[in-house]
């Protein structure tokens, strides 16, 4: 028979288990707004200096620019920045981006460029210094919310990487937010720049809001239009140099809103993965129940059968 007391025990621990999972949830879901509101926030400075790049970029088309960071060479070492998380519970969201980096690594091993890698977050750190992989320099203990001096710290390391020729090409591996309960991880070359497909950048905000209450998510279009410079503007500067100046200033913008995508996906996925884990608590507690329920009927069963039984042998 069934111990009850082990019953009981166990129920109450899936309850205070499911207590605490229910409160990462609803922390989480707070910290997925405040990614929203950082987005939203840093848009107009990234809309403003995609328009000024544009121009100046139709203004210099025809002109010989020669600027370090737009100067492609011959590939033969590739850094790989790689964003994951400090802290785990969040689903497979880590094991997703560092089965993307090995999935490169041997695309590049197969090409017979050497790579480096250059780690944000603990769990890829941990993961690849286990393996004894090249990695160059290591970012812990970040924000979870990510901050403009945190990307520049990121950024300025990855600038003197590529203009001291330690590598040819920087790629930058993270999880691209898609939906609360989607994301995609993605592949994108930070250095050299290019800008190819500013005149289509119709990008998206995501907006967490409730409904019934449930979470969802709503992706809003924002088409910026791309207006030319007028011919007739005259530089106090030459553009080539206004160009050089604002160039980094692209590369950190960049490089935050892809710390701020992954940051949303991070938390997306941990605020799924505890909602999993609550619901799972619930369906635990009910079994559990049902099991009590019966064992507790069988003991009290079994006391009558005892109780008639003595009473028949007197």
């Amino acid at each position: 028979m069934p111990n009850l007391k082990a019953i009981r025990d166990r129920i109450q621990s899936v309850k205070n288990t499911r207590k605490i999972t229910e409160a990462m949830r609803l922390v989480a879901a707070a910290k997925v707004r405040r990614a929203q509101e950082q987005v939203t926030s840093t848009r107009p400075f990234a809309d403003c200096l995609a328009q000024v790049l544009y121009g100046l970029q139709n203004r210099l088309q025809f002109e010989d620019v020669d600027l370090p960071l737009l100067k492609q060479r011959p590939v033969k070492n590739v850094g790989l920045l790689v964003v994951s998380s400090d802290r785990g519970l969040c689903g497979g969201y880590n094991n997703n981006i560092i089965k993307k980096v090995e999935t490169r690594v041997k695309e590049l091993q197969k090409e017979g460029v050497s790579h480096k890698l250059i780690l944000v977050g603990r769990k890829a750190t941990q993961y690849f210094e286990r393996r004894e992989a090249p990695i160059s320099q290591s970012y812990l203990g970040l924000n979870q919310i990510p901050t403009a001096p945190e990307a520049s710290k990121i950024a300025d390391y990855l600038l003197s990487l590529f203009l001291s020729e330690g590598v040819d090409r920087i790629e930058l591996i993270y999880t691209k937010f898609v939906s609360l309960i989607s994301s995609r991880p993605v592949v994108q070359t930070l250095v050299p720049l290019s800008f190819q497909g500013l005149e289509n950048a119709d990008d998206e905000i995501f907006r967490l809001t409730t409904s019934g209450g449930e979470f969802r998510v709503e992706r809003e279009k924002v088409a910026k239009k791309m207006d030319s410079f007028p011919r007739d503007m005259i530089f106090e500067q030459d553009p080539a140099q206004i160009l050089d100046a604002l160039l980094p200033l692209y590369l950190n913008n960049q490089l935050l809103r892809a710390l701020q995508e992954s940051a949303a996906s991070e938390l997306a996925a941990r605020m799924t993965a505890m909602n999993n884990a609550s619901e799972n608590a619930v369906e635990l507690v009910k079994t559990l129940t049902r099991s009590y329920n019966k064992a507790r009927q069988a003991a009290i069963t079994q006391e009558i059968l005892e109780v008639v039984a003595g009473a028949n042998a007197l």
